[in-house]
């Protein structure tokens, strides 16, 4: 039972949209009427910058974080990677949309990789942001990082479960990017300016 409400309750802290929430109530708008349409932190830095993408990042990664350290606390690895990966069903198809196409995961699987695999974190944060800064692709540095988190887990001998986990989630993240893969092919994937333009 105890398991039961600890993957429920990862289910609802994912579902949280805050990409969605956070422009509803700052600007009255919705984002999936914006530039790609998806509800995750990567559109809403696309749209509105720093001032709302920043916070929705830091959002997401939170509740993945609190849905991987909340199976911990209940039931040790295994239930932690079920809350965990809760979450980022919860993220993709959230409950408080109706079930409609929700984020990609990748922040939310960030933060509960904090919570499940701390080292591993700490190490894929700065490979996103060297693989960022070095191709300003948002969706090249996540799926670098997401193949980073798969092998990780495994050079780092964590238990079978965040392995697992580690795995898992680096296939779905990849998945969900397959729409960026094709436009990084095509060349049309949105490339991040690290500076302003000079004005004329």
């Amino acid at each position: 039972m105890t398991e039961a409400l600890a993957i429920l309750g990862g289910y609802l802290l994912g579902s949280l949209p805050f990409g969605y929430w956070v422009p509803r109530l700052v600007r009255g708008e919705d984002i999936r009427t914006k530039g790609s349409g998806n509800v995750g932190a990567s559109n809403v830095f696309r749209v509105y910058g720093r001032s709302l993408g920043i916070p929705v990042a830091l959002l997401d990664v939170a509740k993945g974080f609190a849905a991987g350290s909340l199976g911990l606390w209940l039931g040790g690895d295994l239930v932690g990677v079920l809350a965990a990966a809760a979450a980022m069903v919860g993220h993709a198809r959230p409950v408080f949309l109706r079930f409609q196409k929700g984020g990609k995961m990748a922040a939310t699987a960030g933060g509960a990789t904090f919570a499940l695999a701390p080292l591993v974190a700490i190490v894929c944060v700065a490979i996103w942001l060297v693989a960022f800064v070095l191709t300003r692709f948002a969706s090249v540095a996540t799926i670098v990082t997401a193949v980073a988190l798969g092998v990780l887990v495994i050079v780092f001998d964590y238990s079978w479960p965040i392995v697992v986990f580690g795995v898992a989630g680096a296939v779905a993240v990849i998945a969900l990017h397959h729409q960026n893969i094709r436009r990084l092919f095509a060349g049309t994937e949105h490339r991040f300016e690290l500076r302003r333009p000079r004005a004329s």
